[in-house]
């Protein structure tokens, strides 16, 4: 059993587990910089506390691609997105916390919450499959439903129609603006223009019409 396997996991063990769970599921590497940009801090922060995963047993070094989670490293990352997502979900369906405040208010929160109070919140919402942002949340037993469609508003031509799927969930300030756009989860969306050559997306909701970089575009899943 790897050193101190059993000990409790202190809050930023849990938030590194979850974003290198993040950059796994989104398909990029979890070197050294990409965790570090994901968290915030410093390269040397990050390589310290990678070290210390693969001490705990959570990671293991892959060579040339960084850290990728064990399988028991993967089911602690599950727990706190667990948490994360039942949480922000609770807050905006039943508290009607703005959507760009949730995950901040979450993050806060997620590792208080007990076991308990997690099953009974799941009972209270009708166990929902996805947070306010559209993402899914795993379920009791930590499984998470798998992406079935990968496109983004970036994919639609000239008078496709589609419905907002999800939108990334850790930038307040994106959020309102995505809000203001109509760009939110559940929303339909209609494209105007597609500009070539990595040209903006121009589109139609409620809101009005609108236009933005097509590397936001790719940023924004739809149904």
């Amino acid at each position: 059993m790897p050193a101190n396997a059993t000990e409790p996991l202190t809050e930023a063990t849990q938030h590194y587990l979850r974003e290198i769970y993040k950059l796994e599921a989104a398909g990029s590497r979890a070197t050294t910089t990409n965790v570090a940009e994901a968290m915030e801090v410093s390269a040397a922060s990050a390589s310290t506390m990678l070290k210390r995963l693969a001490t705990l047993g959570l990671v293991e070094h892959v060579p040339y691609r960084g850290v990728a989670l064990t399988d028991r490293g993967r089911l602690a990352a599950l727990e706190v997105i667990r948490h994360h997502r039942l949480l922000e979900q609770y807050l905006a369906e039943r508290l009607g916390v703005p959507l760009e405040q949730v995950h901040g208010e979450a993050d806060r929160l997620e590792h208080a919450l007990s076991e308990e109070v997690e099953k009974r919140i799941d009972a209270l919402l009708g166990y929902p499959t996805h947070d306010p942002h559209g993402h899914p949340i795993p379920d009791a037993e930590l499984r998470l439903e798998p992406a079935i469609d990968n496109r983004t508003v970036a994919s639609l031509q000239p008078g496709d129609t589609a419905r907002v799927a999800d939108v990334p969930d850790d930038d307040a300030e994106l959020l309102s603006y995505l809000h203001s756009l109509g760009l939110v989860p559940g929303r339909r969306i209609e494209v105007i223009a597609n500009a070539p050559f990595g040209g903006p997306v121009s589109f139609r909701t409620e809101e009005g019409e609108h236009a933005i970089a097509r590397e936001l575009a790719h940023s924004i899943g739809i149904a």
